[in-house]
């Protein structure tokens, strides 16, 4: 190879390898496309179940969408209708009548009580924790359901045999609001025939009445606060008894406001929501507090109550105040309701107080003389009844028992309502009129055979109790050995007519019989009006109403309606005759027929009485202070075995003033003195007097005579050991 200038330069070889360059930066590594995936082939069915599950969930969620934006309407709908708090305390539709006795202190009520208003925040803690305890743990939490109680529930139902929304709900404190509250739908009486019906309707159960609850149930959670939501459940839920809220129920039960319950006390009153009527303390204590223990229970289970808390509250189980226990004056209340204008007692749509002249002394005092009488002297299992009325003698009636189930209300009431025959007690009537025309306790009268012809009826010869006739008697022997046939001469001598007219005038409003059987007590009357006319004999003659009520105003007002519906009237017969008519019925008690109801220390004037057939017996008679009076008999009318008015009743009688009496001075009776009418000059009864001649007198015979003869030197003992001398 030829150079430049011919020169051939040096052989070099060729480079193998370049020039080594400087290294690049690296580069980033490219994504990795995935290879396309190839299609699932699905096979028929499964691509069926594919397609069905796309179109349901399609529809689900569609549905659920639809619902809520119902569920939201309706929320929306309620919450827009809901009033004020306030507005939902007081949840009744007519008013209550509360009843107070002679010392003012309350002793029942009728109709729906209640105690005024209460807030969560003022209520006892321990009541607070025991209606969360039992009836919503969760009430804090939710938001007005609670889905978790609701499948709880329907799991319950199905276990036992019901169907899942029979028997527990699983609802929620707020839901039970919505139920009290009836959803916002008035009572509408052209709806619903009584409220009742409208009440039942509100509380029924089912799917509808679920699905309602719910938006009504959000929309209180809306509106109101938890605290709120509470107040209104502890404002309108029964608890029982006839109390709307657990104000008027601690009042019922425990005479205590709801803010000073314990912790039994509120898990007594709790308790009370599952079943008021069964588990009301006046209704079955022990089975209430048993029902108070699982409350307890609830609340340390929840952390309300510590241990030693627990075991005090257990030890010491809530009972009844002394009034509750009582229940003093059902039969009374009941019947202050009977005699008050239904406007103002059944009917009132205004909460009324009732100032009544019952004693709640008295009341026990008849309660247990009566229990102890049939105790310790009735055969048991007897079906015989018994009633007690005590009254002073204005006609205030201070104790009513009107059957031997004291612990009642809307019994029949056998002191008010029972008209039976009244036998021998009408007497001391008969008695009355002849010694108001004249008589007097000594003048003589025959005790003897007698027949009367009674126009369209034919002879009627009445009998003695004894079969027996004494002869000439005065007049306080023939009422105190209870004569029949001393007393129909009585009756012939002042005329029937005249006997009805006083009887009438002292109280009986029952028709009197016609013809001379009336003297004889065949009329019938009831307990209460016999005692009322006892109680005109004890306060110098004049005529008695008895009452109950001493004023009635209406709650909250200065000046009460009316007053007193009853007391004394006019007079029937003079002071004089009644008070020796007085001194004639002491004699009874003292060597007559009523000799088993004296009390040492205590002067008593009274009469027994036994109908036909032992039927009925009664004693009714006075003290100074107080008029009582007893009844005893079947209600079906069949006879008594062995009972007089003389026996049982009288010591009913007996065992009631006893403890009425005890810690009362001793006050005479204000009875005649007999020197009174024995110094007087007028007509005198002497044990010398001849037997009027004849046999059988008739009607129009000497029927009664008196003595023109008065022994002024002789004393009231010696005539009577005269003529017991002479009669025996």
């Amino acid at each position: 190879m030829a150079g430049t200038g011919g020169r051939q330069g040096p052989l070099v070889a060729d480079k193998r390898y370049k020039a080594a360059a400087k290294p690049a930066a690296p580069k980033k590594a490219a994504k990795r496309r995935k290879a396309p995936r190839a299609p699932h082939k699905r096979g028929p069915i499964m691509g069926l179940l594919h397609l069905i599950w796309r179109a349901i969930w399609g529809m689900t969620w569609r549905a659920g969408a639809f619902v809520a934006m119902i569920v939201g309407l309706a929320t929306f709908y309620f919450y827009a209708g809901l009033p004020d708090v306030s507005a939902l305390l007081d949840g009744r539709y007519r008013g209550s009548v509360t009843m107070l006795d002679r010392n003012n202190q309350v002793f029942a009520w009728r109709g729906e009580t209640f105690g005024g208003q209460i807030t969560a925040d003022n209520v006892s803690p321990h009541l607070k924790n025991a209606v969360i305890a039992t009836e919503d743990r969760r009430f804090y939490r939710h938001f007005g359901v609670s889905p978790r109680g609701i499948a709880s529930a329907i799991k319950i139902n199905l276990s036992e045999g019901r169907g899942p929304l029979e028997g527990n709900g699983g609802s929620t404190i707020t839901q039970q609001v919505a139920k009290l509250l009836c959803l916002g739908v008035e009572y509408d009486p052209a709806i619903w025939k009584t409220e009742a019906a409208y009440e039942d309707d509100c509380r029924s159960g089912g799917i509808k009445r679920k699905i309602k609850e719910i938006p009504y149930a959000l929309a209180m959670e809306v509106k109101y606060s938890k605290e709120e939501i509470l107040t209104i459940y502890l404002n309108r839920a029964y608890l029982g008894a006839g109390a709307r809220g657990f104000e008027a129920a601690a009042q019922r039960y425990f005479g205590i406001s709801a803010a000073n319950v314990n912790p039994q006390q509120a898990a007594m009153l709790a308790g009370l929501l599952k079943a008021p009527s069964r588990y009301a303390p006046t209704t079955n204590l022990t089975r209430s507090q048993e029902r108070a223990g699982m409350v307890l229970a609830l609340m340390h289970e929840q952390g309300y109550l510590d241990d030693g808390e627990w075991q005090a509250a257990r030890a010491n189980p809530a009972t009844l105040s002394e009034a509750a226990q009582a229940r003093a004056g059902g039969y009374f209340a009941d019947w202050v309701m009977d005699t008050t204008p239904d406007f103002l007692s059944k009917d009132t749509t205004e909460d009324v107080i009732i100032h009544t002249t019952l004693d709640q002394r008295i009341q026990s005092a008849a309660e247990e003389a009566l229990k102890s009488v049939f105790e310790t002297k009735v055969k048991e299992g007897s079906e015989a009844e018994a009633a007690i009325v005590v009254m002073s003698a204005d006609g205030a009636v201070r104790a009513m028992v009107g059957g031997r189930a004291t612990k009642v209300s809307g019994a029949f009431n056998r002191a008010t309502q029972a008209k039976r025959q009244t036998g021998s007690t009408f007497k001391p009537f008969v008695y009355a009129a002849g010694l108001d025309m004249g008589m007097t306790p000594d003048t003589t009268v025959l005790d003897g055979p007698l027949t009367v012809n009674v126009r369209g009826s034919g002879h009627w010869s009445p009998q003695n109790y004894t079969k027996e006739f004494l002869g000439p008697i005065p007049l306080w022997m023939a009422l105190a050995h209870s004569i029949n046939t001393s007393t129909v001469r009585v009756g012939l001598e002042v005329s029937f007519d005249q006997v009805r007219k006083v009887a009438s005038d002292f109280g009986f409003a029952s028709d009197l019989a016609p013809g001379p059987a009336v003297v004889l007590g065949v009329s019938e009357s009831t307990l209460l009006e016999m005692t009322g006319a006892f109680a005109g004999i004890l306060n110098g003659g004049s005529s008695v109403e008895p009452f109950g009520m001493n004023e009635l105003r209406i709650k909250g007002d200065a000046e009460p309606l009316f007053g007193a519906g009853g007391g004394m009237g006019e007079r029937v017969i003079s002071e004089r005759a009644a008070r020796e008519l007085m001194w004639m019925m002491h004699q009874g008690i003292e060597q007559g027929t009523g000799r088993r109801a004296r009390i040492e220390g205590r002067q008593i004037a009274g009469k027994t009485g036994t109908t036909q057939a032992a039927r009925d017996a009664w004693f009714i008679g006075f003290t100074a202070d107080y008029v009582t009076g007893v009844w005893m008999g079947y209600d079906d009318n069949r006879p008594l075995s062995g009972v007089t008015g003389g026996g049982l009743p009288a010591d009913i009688w007996r065992e009631v003033m006893v403890r009425v009496e005890d810690g009362l001075p001793a006050r005479p009776l204000p009875m005649a003195d007999p020197s009174e009418w024995r110094n007087s000059g007028g007509q005198v009864w002497s044990s010398g007097d001849p037997i009027p001649e004849g046999g059988v007198p008739v009607i129009n015979g000497e029927l009664v005579r008196r003595s023109t003869q008065p022994d002024r030197n002789e004393t009231l003992g010696q005539a009577i050991e005269n003529l017991l001398r002479s009669l025996y």
